[in-house]
């Protein structure tokens, strides 16, 4: 069976591409396409297949400023030339579960989200403060037609998988079809819970807006507690000026870095509103405890404080704001979790579990 995998981008290794590692391993044989690859930026699992290109990695500068292309996403993802192929897997949180398969070729989308940037989360992207004027002029007027292509163009999946119930919702609100749920895959078993814990609190994660790393920075701002932020992404610059003296960048890190800091840091910190929330998974698979906004995908993840509670592996704040996070953190003093009962939680989400769910809902696809 030929088989096609249809990825947004390659320009480095978040959530999304380890659900793509995770379905070569359903389809090792798979020809990716993408809008854009950074070679070298992502594993070797996914860099030794043949990935192919759109135009726009030919475009200026479009290595670090693809999301400059946006309007043109649409053209270039309908001109992958995908007959052919009997299987058409999309890892799609922007415009590949849109990919065109002509038939009898079946398509099944794993859907991340919904575009964010023109349904409900446009002004945390191109509000004030976070976008130049003149692009917000510019999205504000593209966006209305990105709306009305994403929608039109959302019955292209024979079969659509939400990767969390909140993402399940998401698409029922803006595409008006219903999908599976299958949680992605975390690699559980590449992580200790470890038992001692440092006195910093850890947030890890692309630096990008939604993800609302700013309230977590500003939480520490003039604080004794420390935090260490992993990751790199447009928001970098904004997020240092906004930090103190309690606040250091580590940048983007090996994995087995990232590993060693959450399996001692005091606690993981989510302040945004999260689709599922691999990184959530992959610190309670350390043993660290997760304080995190109580919407979206971390109330599938996290089971919160709770008196006479053992397998709490963490607590929810109620407001995306910095008095609710430091509200929470002064909480968070008083309580004690248990790392054992993190971890063994965490695998719930294991990356078995995943293939083999993931097995079933193509194998269905294929027998429609």
């Amino acid at each position: 069976m030929r088989t096609a995998i249809v990825h947004d981008w390659l320009t480095g290794m978040r959530g999304g591409e380890r659900v793509l590692e995770a379905l070569l391993d359903l389809v090792p044989d798979a020809e990716i396409f993408t809008l854009l690859h950074v070679p070298g930026s992502v594993s070797a699992r996914i860099e030794d297949r043949p990935i192919r290109s759109s135009f726009i990695a030919r475009l200026p500068f479009a290595a670090r400023r693809y999301r400059n292309y946006l309007p043109f996403f649409p053209a270039a993802l309908e001109r992958f030339d995908l007959s052919g192929f009997d299987l058409v897997l999309s890892s799609s949180h922007c415009v590949a579960k849109s990919a065109v398969v002509p038939a009898p070729g079946r398509h099944v989308c794993y859907c991340h989200t919904p575009m964010r940037y023109v349904w409900d989360q446009f002004d945390a992207y191109f509000g004030p403060g976070r976008a130049p004027p003149h692009v917000r002029a510019a999205m504000r007027a593209l966006a209305p037609r990105l709306r009305r292509w994403d929608s039109r163009t959302a019955g292209r999946p024979d079969r659509l998988i939400a990767n969390s119930t909140f993402v399940q919702r998401r698409i029922r609100k803006f595409w008006n079809r219903d999908a599976e749920v299958v949680h992605p895959p975390v690699d559980v078993d590449r992580f200790n819970a470890g038992e001692t814990r440092d006195d910093y609190y850890l947030v890890v994660g692309a630096l990008v807006a939604y993800k609302r790393f700013d309230l977590a920075v500003r939480a520490f701002a003039g604080n004794v507690r420390r935090l260490i932020v992993v990751g790199e992404g447009p928001e970098e610059r904004r997020l240092r000026a906004l930090a103190g003296p309690a606040v250091s960048f580590a940048g983007r890190l090996p994995d087995e870095e990232v590993a060693a800091l959450m399996a001692r840091c005091r606690a993981f910190i989510v302040p945004g509103e999260e689709d599922f929330g691999i990184a959530t998974v992959e610190a309670q698979a350390a043993g660290a405890p997760v304080i995190a906004l109580g919407h979206g995908g971390s109330l599938e993840t996290v089971i919160p404080h709770a008196p006479d509670n053992p397998c709490a592996t963490g607590l929810f704040f109620g407001e995306a704001t910095v008095e609710s996070l430091r509200a929470a953190l002064d909480r968070f003093e008083e309580l004690t979790f248990d790392p054992a009962a993190a971890a063994t939680h965490a695998r719930r989400f294991r990356a078995g579990l995943f293939r083999e769910r993931m097995r079933a809902q193509i194998d269905a696809a294929l027998r429609t």
